[in-house]
C-alpha cells in the first residue's frame, strides 16, 4: 500500500534583508532566488520544490515588506502579502542581528492579525550569541502566537535540516501538484533576466541596481542544445546607463560574462547572452515593466 503523500505551500515572509532567498536556497539545495548583500533584491514571487520523504513542500519566497513608494514597491509589497495569503502555513523570518525593528514587530503584528499557522524563523545565528535569540523569541511571542520556533543560519546550514521535517510534516496531505524533479516553477526566460539582475546588484553601487529592470526579449533554443538569450536592461536615468555601460564597455561586459556563466550552470548548456542597456524614465510606473517582472500590478 502506498504510503500517504503530502502537499502544500509555505511562504517565506519578512522584512528586507532577512535572509529570505537565502533560506529558499538552503532548504532546496538550488539556486533560485537571486542572493545580494543589498536589500530588497527580491521583487517577485519564487517558487521552490522540495521533496522531503513523502512531502512535496511548496515553498513561496516573497519580496521583503516596506513602506512603498512607487507603483513597483507596491506591487512587490502585494506580492509578499499574496504569497502568505495562499499558503498553508508562514515562516516568519527574522534577522537575529537586526532584531525586533518597527518594521518586522509591524509584519508580525499584520501576520498574527491574519489567524493564519505562523512558525518563527530566527536567522543570521552566526552572527549573534546564543543569550541574544531567547529574548529576541519571548519578544517576538509577545506578538504572535507561533507554531514552533527555530534559530537556523541560512548561510552555513545550521539547523536547517530540523526546519526541512517540520516543513514536510507540516503541510496537508494531498497528491503532488508539480512533477518530483521539478526545482521551480520560474520560466527560464525570466531566470534569465534574474540573473542579469543579480549582477546589476552585485556589480554597480547606490541607487543603480534599484533604477534598472531587466527583461528577457528572446531565448532561443539552439540545434547544437545551447541557448542564444537577448536581454535588455531598463535603466531610468541617463547616468546610469552610462555606469552600467562602463569605460569602453567594460562593465556591460564583466556583467554578461558572470551572468552567462552562472546561466549556464544554471540551465546545464551552454548559454550565449546578448546584452543591451536602454534608458526608460518611469519604468517602475509602467504596467508593462511591472507585469515583465512577474509581478501583478496592484493600482488594476
Amino acid at each position: 500500500m502506498n504510503e500517504m503523500t503530502r502537499c502544500g505551500f509555505i511562504a517565506i515572509i519578512g522584512a528586507p534583508n532577512a535572509g529570505k532567498s537565502t533560506l529558499l536556497n538552503r532548504l532546496t539545495g538550488a539556486k533560485l532566488s537571486i542572493v545580494t548583500p543589498k536589500a530588497q533584491t527580491t521583487r517577485s514571487r519564487v517558487l521552490g520544490i522540495l521533496m522531503r520523504g513523502t512531502a512535496q513542500v511548496l515553498l513561496v519566497d516573497t519580496p521583503g515588506i516596506f513602506a512603498p513608494k512607487r507603483r513597483l514597491d507596491r506591487a512587490m509589497v502585494a506580492a509578499a502579502w499574496g504569497g502568505a495569503d495562499e499558503a498553508d502555513h508562514a515562516l516568519l523570518i527574522v534577522d537575529s542581528k537586526s532584531g525586533l525593528t518597527n518594521a518586522v514587530k509591524e509584519i508580525t503584528e499584520r501576520l498574527a492579525a491574519t489567524g493564519r499557522k505562523i512558525s518563527l524563523v530566527l536567522n543570521k545565528t552566526d552572527l549573534v550569541g546564543r543569550p541574544n535569540l531567547l529574548p529576541l523569541a519571548q519578544e517576538l511571542a509577545k506578538l504572535a502566537e507561533f507554531e514552533q520556533v527555530f534559530m537556523v543560519s541560512a548561510a552555513t546550514g545550521d539547523g536547517i535540516d530540523a526546519l526541512l521535517d517540520f516543513c514536510a510534516a507540516t503541510v496537508p496531505e494531498g497528491p503532488y501538484l508539480y512533477p518530483e524533479d521539478d526545482l521551480t516553477d520560474l520560466p527560464d526566460r525570466l531566470l534569465a533576466a534574474e540573473i542579469v539582475r543579480e549582477q546589476v546588484f552585485v556589480q554597480t553601487r547606490d541607487e543603480v541596481p534599484y533604477g534598472t529592470t531587466v527583461e528577457t526579449e528572446s531565448f532561443v533554443e539552439q540545434k547544437d542544445g545551447s541557448a542564444r538569450i537577448e536581454a535588455v536592461i531598463y535603466v531610468s536615468r541617463t547616468g546610469h546607463k552610462a555606469i552600467l555601460i562602463g569605460a569602453k564597455g567594460t562593465r556591460i561586459r564583466d556583467i554578461g560574462a558572470r551572468a552567462r556563466r552562472e546561466l549556464s550552470t544554471l540551465l546545464e548548456r551552454n548559454v550565449h547572452l546578448f546584452l543591451r542597456v536602454k534608458e526608460r524614465p518611469g519604468w517602475d510606473e509602467e504596467a508593462a515593466r511591472i507585469r515583465a517582472a512577474g509581478l501583478n500590478d496592484p493600482s488594476v
